[in-house]
């Protein structure tokens, strides 16, 4: 991230609203997600779907670097960042892509790009799979994928993730989250390009600690239990879907890196990509430039 991190984040939090999305789990109060829009009206859309266990900010200078020829949409998925974070709730993909479609109702997309990372992966193949159903409120014009687990036999979780998805300990490793530990685990996951800054590392616990939000991380990391239920629907649905794919990949990430970038360039040998070998788990912090390459060769 280019400049003072925190400064930024504090900028990008102010900028935003709300929308109502209800309950997946029916019969619970709606949950307040947080949306930002910023370019130009009557511009092409972009969507922007984040990944765990940070939140939209994550993709600001993406952001940044489209809005003057988009008109972008972030959102804090709900469980994360400026949005609702309910304890002893059952967090899915499913519900963050309801929280995705209606964000495109509150504001109008009826056509959209759309790049995610990580977790936000997840939610993509869901929403393509929703989308050959005919079950989505806007079309996909492209998508741009970085850093995720898309393919659940080959994902790599770090131990602390593994911890956290523990069902008997999860709970525990959650509550002793702090931001040493946090800051110790995501110096991981970044690439030799871009060692995070301490000003960088500061800015994403403020995004996780949000409202207390760690102590909710065994709940949200459920998601890596539901790649492996949905691996038919969502590995069929993303090597099939006429939807254009491309991809930023940073190498060197222990989690979703080489090993997964290997079978990407067998299964979608034509499509755009960028194959960063100096870049972790983070393209859209350590190599936006690139993420916005591969968007606009595929004329996103």
């Amino acid at each position: 991230m280019v400049g003072d991190a925190l400064s930024r984040l504090a900028a990008w939090r102010a900028d935003g609203s709300f929308i109502e999305v209800p309950c997946a789990t029916g019969g619970g109060p709606a949950h307040r997600v947080w949306t930002r829009i910023a370019g130009a009206g009557g511009a092409p859309w972009l969507t922007l779907i984040h990944g765990f266990p940070t939140s939209s900010f994550d993709m600001v200078d993406v952001a940044s670097a489209m809005q003057s020829s988009h008109r972008v949409l972030a959102l804090d998925m709900v469980g994360f960042g400026e949005s609702d974070r309910p304890g002893d709730h059952v967090y899915s993909v499913s519900e963050q892509a309801d929280a995705v479609c209606a964000a495109w109702v509150a504001h109008g997309v009826a056509s959209t790009a759309v790049v995610a990372h990580d977790l936000g992966a997840s939610v993509v193949q869901e929403l393509l799979w929703r989308a050959g159903r005919d079950a989505l409120p806007a079309r996909l014009r492209c998508v741009v994928l970085a850093n995720g687990g898309i393919y659940p036999d080959l994902h790599r979780p770090l131990p602390a993730q593994t911890a956290l998805a523990d069902p008997e300990h999860g709970a525990a490793v959650a509550a002793m989250l702090d931001e040493e530990l946090m800051a110790e685990s995501l110096r991981l996951t970044f690439g030799t390009a871009h060692p995070p800054s301490a000003d960088e590392l500061h800015a994403m616990w403020e995004t996780i600690s949000r409202y207390d939000g760690q102590r909710n991380l065994h709940l949200l990391i459920r998601y890596m239990d539901e790649r492996r239920e949905r691996e038919a629907d969502w590995v069929g649905t993303l090597e099939t879907t006429g939807v254009p794919l491309g991809f930023a990949w940073g190498m060197l990430d222990p989690i979703s890196g080489a090993h997964i970038a290997e079978r990407i360039v067998d299964r979608f040998p034509r499509a755009p990509r960028r194959l960063l070998d100096d870049v972790g788990h983070w393209p859209p912090i350590e190599a936006p430039d690139a993420v916005v390459a591969v968007l606009r060769e595929l004329g996103g």
